[in-house]
């Protein structure tokens, strides 16, 4: 059974994309560039990668290691708390290949506590690696994406309109604004979308999930100031994408507007879905980092391999390890 949290209704976007040539009302797109752009030329990459045999860490109270699995999948661990944020295991979607192997493989998870999914798009929330992952107890989603996750296994599923938040145990969990779209066909108008603060033992983890650039950081940086923020730095390309999406240099700029003290990049490298190079973004982001004095600041991660994040002790110094 689906439990809704509170009453308010969602709030919807200003303009509901009902098409991919929404994303693109310039003359970038036409059906042709398209399929050249996205299909033929993943098509013709060769996949790289490779799946990691995972050592995860033994934590300690206020440890948190964390774990990309690849595009905006990642394994949240605390030494009494498994997460696992829109697990993607897949090497095709439809037509799309993926590029670059997911770090891990699902029957490599340890016990799943909590599943947090973002947004009803096939790349966030894609059915079979859901049913892949074993028996997790409480899935969190935004608001009209309940039915969707019936019989994939989960103990209980929670719905959350922007700013609501749910409790368990000693671990608290907001959903965020983002600016994005929630529609897994083209006449779904109903899903919401958003990212995620997990709070628990004195951290807090902000997954944006999938967003352009939008005064919702300030805010949620105001309300609810994250320690650690993942944030997606690719599918920017041709410009017109970023009405949903942000490039490097919006991340950097989302990151200064949370007054974070972490800045982990995802969704890029992954999947071909825009077009811009796939190693442009991280590339691009190392460079603004530097020009921006936050180099001591930035984690780039490498898929399968758990980094260790210390809580910090009244210090500004910021200590993340590999754990291998």
């Amino acid at each position: 059974m689906t439990e809704r949290k509170g009453r308010r209704p969602p709030v919807p976007p200003k303009k509901q994309i009902r098409s991919f040539k929404d994303l693109t009302p310039s003359k970038h797109f036409n059906p042709r560039t398209f399929f050249h752009e996205m299909i033929w030329k993943a098509w013709l990459m060769p996949r790289i990668g490779e799946h990691v045999k995972p050592k995860f860490p033994t934590l300690t109270e206020g440890q948190v290691a964390l774990t990309w699995i690849g595009h905006a999948s990642f394994l949240m661990q605390f030494n009494d708390l498994n997460v696992l944020v829109d697990p993607n295991f897949a090497n095709w979607l439809f037509l799309l290949k993926r590029i670059k192997r997911a770090g891990l493989q699902a029957q490599d998870l340890p016990p799943i506590d909590l599943m947090l999914l973002t947004h009803a798009h096939f790349d966030h929330f894609h059915k079979p690696s859901l049913r892949s992952v074993p028996a997790p107890k409480i899935a969190v989603m935004p608001w009209g994406m309940g039915e969707l996750a019936k019989n994939l296994g989960f103990g209980r599923i929670i719905e959350l309109q922007w700013w609501e938040s749910f409790s368990h145990n000693d671990w608290k969990v907001t959903l965020t604004p983002s600016k994005h779209w929630g529609a897994r066909t083209i006449t779904d108008e109903h899903r919401g979308y958003g990212g995620f603060i997990l709070e628990h033992q004195g951290r807090r983890i902000y997954h944006v999930g999938d967003s352009a650039y939008s005064h919702f950081f300030k805010e949620i940086g105001r309300k609810l100031s994250p320690e650690i923020a993942l944030l997606p730095i690719g599918a920017y390309y041709p410009d017109s994408f970023r009405h949903v999406h942000m490039g490097p240099d919006q991340a950097v700029k989302a990151f200064k507007d949370l007054r974070a003290q972490w800045l982990v990049p995802m969704h890029y490298g992954a999947f071909k879905l825009s077009f811009e190079a796939l190693d442009e973004p991280p590339r691009w982001l190392k460079e603004l980092c530097s020009e921006n004095n936050l180099n001591q600041h930035l984690k780039m991660l490498e898929e399968g391999i758990p980094v260790v994040f210390e809580k910090p002790e009244n210090s500004p110094i910021l200590v993340a390890k590999d754990t291998v």
